[in-house]
Parts: structure tokens; C-alpha cells; sequence
């Protein structure tokens, strides 16, 4: 070969080099390309009949002299099409707030070093929301390592427990102000979840040997979940298990199939400690996307269980280049129809947005995205949680710019993102307390 064809070689290997190492960090950063063509639907996303409508609790308020709650819901729960409703038949739609912490690097629930525990719970349900989502990791489960003391200086009666302990201290004072918990499975090692390590992008990652510091197998997955929900079998309050946080593989992507197994894995394990729990199952791509339930659904031996959930953020958006931040409301209703909402639409199964959340001083794009949610979530009035309470990040104590309180953990932010979830609550009834 001529010195003139060699060096062609060698710039040839080093562009397609340079081009792979350019796809795999654009899939970590969240922006893998789909190339496939997009589905075209007429840009109007039809309305919902509510043909199926169950009855839902009227607006429900405490008593203020005693500090008794009224009921939000009669336990259990279960499913009928795309409802969630109580023993009563009463529809009881998902208003929830993410109180993170648990899943983070020093294993515990943000704030129990500022305030009451009782009085952070009593705070959220005057806020209007009336379930709780609260992630934890499975090293905090593997590990249950003691809770450092200066975490706890509000909550002097935790102080010497273990990360376990304190976590169900968190959930009982949640159920004891009345609101529904759902338990989520956040992360594989404890830590902030920015959707970038491939070894907790899944809920195994055995098969990335030492890659991952802290590794598991399915089989050791579910024993986690299974030693976190029996602590919690006998609370009726505590109403369903979030089995994997946006899960995805290391493109990003996920296939539905490996998903779906999973996921029936995990429903049926738990139904044997409680089948009243609920099962929600995040969809694939990061939880954005659960079209693959049109050809396998997912069928557990206790019927009216599941319940499935997505995320979507102004940075969503898969499967094109425009995320939500710039998509004109008409494509970011196709997507949500393709993605999830033909579930609610068909009358099929429940869907939980159970993360939507915006930036107290949001860009340009942010605030986009948000108007096009609030109108899509009021048309096809479904379940949704936002993310997250907490005004601090644990790691370096960094602010929390999405935060619904300031760092007192008493001052509410009071803003559009609030007022437009209280103005969807009020729109359509959404089960509420206010102390």
C-alpha cells in the first residue's frame, strides 16, 4: 500500500472512531437519534369521552381544631380500566409530590435535619397532594448502613437507626397525615440518578461484571424489594410498589420484551405479600415510552393490579431531534398518544405521569413545555407526580432549583408550577386536604 492510501486508512478509522465515541455520548447525555420515520396521526389528539368515569371524591379538608384528617380514600386499592379507585368504587387519581433522599448518597430522606418528619408530611397534604412517591437504592436495602446523626437533628428519636428504619419512620409519618405512598425503586447505587451510568440504568447489571461497584442480579433485585416491602404489609396507606426507575440500557434504549418479564417477576413476588399493593411499571427509553404493552401486555395472577407510569420532562422526547422544550403542542400530544396515553384513551389501564417538573426560574423552552403539559394533562386528565419537595440536592448541598419549599422545609414556593397543578386539581376534583 502507497504512503498516500495509508494515511487515507488511518484518517478513515479515525473518522468512524470519532463518529462512535460521538453516538455513545450523545445516548448517555439522553439524545440518542431514532432513525426511524415519525407515525403520522392528524395533529388534534381526540379528546376523551370519560365514557367509564368513576365517581371521585370531592375536595376533602381536615378537621382544624382537632388535627384529625378526614379519609382521602378507603384502602385498597385497585384498577378498573383507566381509573385507580378505592373499596368504595370512588375513582382516587395520583396528585403525589417525589420526596427523594432515600435513593441519594447518605441513604436518608432530605430535610429530617430541618424539620419534623410529621411536620414535612403534614406540610405535603396541605399543599393539596395526596400521595407520596419516596425512592430509595437497592445498596441502601444491601447495605442498611446507620443514618449519620447530623441527618437527623429534627428527628432526635431516629437518631442511631439504620438507613431502613428511618426510611419506614418517613413512610409512617406520610400515612399517619393520611397520603398514599408508592415506594419506588430509584437506583442501584445510592447516588443522584442522572440517567448516564449504564450500571444503573437496568434493575440487574451482573452481566457488566466489575464494571459496577455495586452489582446485582435480577434474582437479588427482587429479594431487595421483597425485604423493603415487608416492612410495610400490614400499613394499608402504603398502596403500591414503583418496580424501576426509567429503566433503559446503556444506548439508552430499551427493548419491551426483557422489560415485561421482568417487571412480571417483581408484580408477582410482591402480590404474595400483599395483593392489594399496586403494581406500576415505568415505561422503557427512560420511562417515556409504554407503546410495547399494545402487543405484550403484562398480566399478573391478581387481576386490577398494574399501573403504568411515564416521566416526561422539556428534555424529552425520543425518537426525534426536537425535545418538548421546542415541540409545537400538536407533535407533543402525538407523542404522548403513542408513547402512553392510548392506554387511558382505550379505557385499558391507569397511567401515572409520576415525574413532570420545572425550574423556579424556567428557561424559554422550559415554560413551553410546561403550558403544552398542563393542557395535556387537563384534556386527558391523568395521574400525575411532580419531582421533587426537596429544596437541597445531598451532594455538596447543592440547590435545588425545581424545590416546591425553600430551605426551611416550611416556606412554599408559590409560582406557575404549583398553581397549574392546583388549577388541574381543582379542574377536575382530584381527592386534596388542607390543614
Amino acid at each position: 500500500m502507497s504512503r498516500t492510501g495509508l494515511t487515507g486508512g488511518i484518517r478513515y478509522v479515525a473518522r468512524v472512531v470519532i463518529i462512535l465515541i460521538a453516538v455513545i455520548l450523545a445516548s448517555f447525555s439522553g439524545f440518542f437519534i431514532n432513525l426511524k420515520s415519525p407515525l403520522r396521526r392528524d395533529a388534534a389528539l381526540p379528546l376523551l369521552s370519560h365514557s367509564n368515569s368513576a365517581p371521585i371524591y370531592p375536595s376533602i379538608s381536615s378537621n382544624r381544631t382537632s388535627g384529625v384528617y378526614d379519609p382521602l380514600f378507603h384502602p385498597p386499592l385497585r384498577t378498573s380500566g383507566r381509573y385507580i379507585v378505592d373499596a368504595t368504587g370512588r375513582r382516587f387519581k395520583l396528585f403525589a409530590i417525589n420526596w427523594y433522599g432515600g435513593s441519594d448518597e447518605f441513604f436518608v430522606p432530605g430535610g429530617l435535619e430541618v424539620r419534623p418528619r410529621a411536620e414535612i408530611a403534614r406540610l405535603i397534604r396541605s399543599l393539596g397532594f395526596n400521595s407520596v412517591r419516596l425512592p430509595y437504592s437497592d445498596e441502601m436495602v444491601i447495605r442498611n448502613p446507620m443514618v449519620a446523626p447530623a441527618l437527623l437533628t429534627a428527628n432526635p428519636d431516629l437518631v442511631g437507626l439504620c438507613a431502613l428504619d428511618v426510611f419506614a419512620a418517613v413512610v409512617e409519618a406520610c400515612t399517619d397525615a393520611g397520603l398514599a405512598v408508592v415506594i419506588n425503586d430509584h437506583i442501584t447505587k445510592a447516588g443522584w440518578y442522572d440517567g448516564k451510568n449504564p450500571c444503573d440504568a437496568g434493575w440487574s447489571n451482573s452481566h457488566l461484571g466489575p464494571l459496577c461497584r455495586v452489582r446485582q442480579s435480577e434474582d437479588q433485585w427482587l429479594d431487595n424489594w421483597e425485604t423493603m416491602m415487608r416492612r410495610f404489609v400490614e400499613n394499608p396507606y402504603v398502596v403500591g410498589a414503583d418496580l424501576r426507575n426509567e429503566p433503559h440500557n446503556v444506548w439508552g434504549m430499551q427493548n419491551w420484551e426483557p422489560w415485561a418479564r421482568a417487571a412480571t417477576r417483581a408484580g408477582e413476588r410482591l402480590l404474595t405479600l400483599n395483593p392489594d399493593w399496586l403494581i406500576i411499571i415505568e415505561g422503557i427509553k427512560s420511562a417515556n415510552d409504554v407503546s410495547g404493552a399494545r402487543k405484550r401486555s403484562i398480566i399478573l395472577g391478581v387481576p386490577n393490579r398494574i399501573v403504568y407510569s411515564v416521566h416526561v420532562f422539556s428534555w424529552s422526547g425520543w425518537g426525534s431531534l426536537s425535545p418538548y422544550s421546542s415541540r409545537p403542542y400538536a407533535g407533543f400530544a402525538l407523542d404522548m398518544y403513542r408513547n402512553w396515553a392510548w392506554l387511558v384513551e382505550d379505557n385499558v389501564a391507569p397511567v401515572w405521569v409520576a415525574e413532570i417538573g420545572a425550574s423556579q426560574q424556567p428557561s424559554e423552552g422550559e415554560t413551553h413545555y410546561w403550558r403544552n403539559l398542563m393542557k395535556y394533562l387537563e384534556a386527558v386528565d391523568a395521574d400525575f407526580g411532580y419531582w421533587a419537595l426537596n429544596p437541597r440536592k445531598p451532594h455538596k448541598n447543592e440547590k435545588e432549583y425545581w424545590a416546591l419549599v425553600q430551605d426551611d422545609w416550611k416556606t412554599v414556593v408559590e409560582d406557575f408550577r404549583l398553581q397549574g397543578m392546583q388549577k388541574l386539581s381543582a379542574n377536575n376534583s382530584i381527592t386534596s386536604g388542607f390543614p
